[in-house]
C-alpha cells in the first residue's frame, strides 16, 4: 500500500497535536485527535476499562496523578496509518490515581514508544511501551500484583 506523502504528514500532525494537548493538560482537545471510540492497548498503569473510548479515561487518570508532567516527543516516524513516536515522559507524582492512590511528590524520567495507527484524521488505537520497572522505581510505587 502506496500511502501519499502528505497524508504521512498529516497522519504526524495529529499525534504532535495529541501530545500538545497532554502536554497543556487541555483534555477537552483530546477528542480532537482521538476518535470517541479509540481502543489503548495500553493498561498496566492507566488501570482503564478495556472497551472502546476508554483512554479518555485512562489519560484523564494519568494527568490528575502527574502534575507537572511532559511527554516530549524525541522522533515521529509514519508509514502507512501509523505512526510511531518515541518520546521522553517526565513529571511529579503529585496526585493520586487509583493503581497508587497515595502520591509520593516524587519526579520520574523514562523514554516510551508509542504506535498510532491513525484514520479519517484520528487516532484509532493507540499501543506503548516504556520503562515501567524504571518509572516505578523512581516514584517509589510497588510492582502491580498479578492477579
Amino acid at each position: 500500500m502506496t500511502v501519499d506523502s502528505t497524508v504521512l504528514e498529516r497522519n504526524k500532525l495529529v499525534i504532535q497535536g495529541f501530545f500538545r494537548a497532554i502536554n497543556n493538560r487541555q483534555l477537552e482537545a483530546l477528542a480532537d485527535f482521538m476518535a470517541s471510540d479509540v481502543i489503548d492497548h495500553n493498561k498496566i498503569i492507566h488501570g482503564e476499562a478495556d472497551e472502546p473510548g476508554a483512554a479518555f479515561e485512562g489519560f484523564r487518570q494519568q494527568m490528575m496523578a502527574f502534575n507537572p508532567a511532559q511527554m516530549r516527543v524525541e522522533e515521529l516516524i509514519a508509514e502507512d496509518n501509523r505512526v510511531a513516536a518515541r518520546i521522553t515522559q517526565s513529571g511529579v507524582n503529585s496526585g493520586s490515581h487509583p493503581r497508587m492512590p497515595v502520591p509520593t511528590n516524587r519526579s520520574f524520567e523514562n523514554e516510551a514508544i508509542y504506535i498510532f495507527t491513525v484514520k479519517d484524521g484520528k487516532i484509532k488505537e493507540i499501543r506503548a511501551v516504556s520503562d515501567r520497572l524504571g518509572l516505578f522505581l523512581q516514584l517509589g510505587w510497588d510492582w502491580p500484583e498479578i492477579d
